[in-house]
């Protein structure tokens, strides 16, 4: 592997934080373009072309991943005066566009909530807890692994808000609503003690796993399809919802813990509906197309 590689990959985890997982994965896409193309650092347009013949099986989605490492790993080397133009333009684009998430309509998220809540009425620890994660991650967009990983530092006494550990181990402020305050409230006063994580399960913490079974079990409990409900799919529609409400993209990013702003642009399909409907309900000429 060349050292220009190896200077981006530790770029990479330094200013950017990236992931272990994923500095491998860019290290794969780059060291295979390289036995396709040749030296990357010195390659030019015509060589880069070439790699859109070896790639030409590949699905949209893995065709998209390969040449964003490429154009990153060329903006790298523009930035840091290693060379003085970007090739990344012959790269080739996948057509397809990128499947838009699943998501949880406003009464199916009510039916979920009703029956927690029925449930948590009865005070048992279980129910309680259960309660507690479905406010954390509807209310505040969590990620599976960070909700089940939570330490009980993280919850403050007196702020609002919950510090969360996300991708690359970077820290964001996560705000925690009213109502999901009350909930952890309720869980922490049966919460077994002595245990240092918010959720915890025999010698750590509950398990993403058990917490997929919780909301699937959940979700048949409600009448609703467990197919359609996960801790991904409720963070899905805290973030279409938000959206929904009016929500700022920058803001949007913020809470989930994206890195890249278009991680995050998947969720102005959203306001597309809204938006046509407002057109037509709105402006000024929508009376005289209805009035003929």
């Amino acid at each position: 592997m060349s050292t220009e590689i190896d200077a981006f990959l530790a770029m990479m985890a330094a200013e950017r934080g990236a992931a272990p997982n994923t500095l491998a994965a860019y290290r794969r896409d780059l060291e295979g373009a390289e036995a396709l193309a040749g030296p990357l650092a010195s390659a030019g347009p015509e060589r880069i072309e070439r790699l859109a013949g070896h790639w030409a099986e590949l699905a949209p989605a893995s065709l998209a991943r390969k040449a964003s490492a490429l154009r990153q790993f060329y903006g790298f080397l523009v930035e840091e005066g290693l060379r003085g133009d970007d090739p990344s333009a012959a790269l080739p684009r996948p057509s397809a566009r990128r499947k838009l998430p699943r998501t949880l309509d406003h009464a199916q998220i009510a039916a979920l909530f009703e029956r927690a809540e029925l449930e948590a009425g009865s005070g048992r620890p279980p129910a309680l807890r259960l309660l507690a994660l479905l406010e954390l991650l509807y209310g505040s967009g969590l990620r599976a692994t960070e909700l089940v990983s939570l330490p009980l530092s993280a919850v403050p006494r007196d702020a609002p808000f919950l510090t969360v550990t996300g991708k690359g181990a970077k820290q964001r402020m996560v705000p925690v609503s009213t109502r999901a305050r009350a909930a952890l409230s309720a869980w922490l006063a049966v919460r077994p003690a002595g245990a240092r994580h918010l959720f915890p399960s025999r010698k750590t913490h509950l398990t993403r796993i058990r917490l997929f079974q919780l909301l699937k079990d959940l979700a048949a409990r409600a009448d609703l399809n467990p197919a359609k409900v996960s801790p991904h799919v409720l963070r899905h529609a805290f973030a279409t919802h938000l959206l929904e409400g009016g929500a700022d993209l920058r803001v949007l990013q913020t809470l989930l813990g994206h890195a890249d702003i278009a991680s995050t642009q998947i969720y102005t399909h959203v306001d597309a509906a809204r938006l046509v409907a407002l057109v037509n309900e709105r402006h000024p000429l929508a009376a005289r197309a209805s009035g003929g």
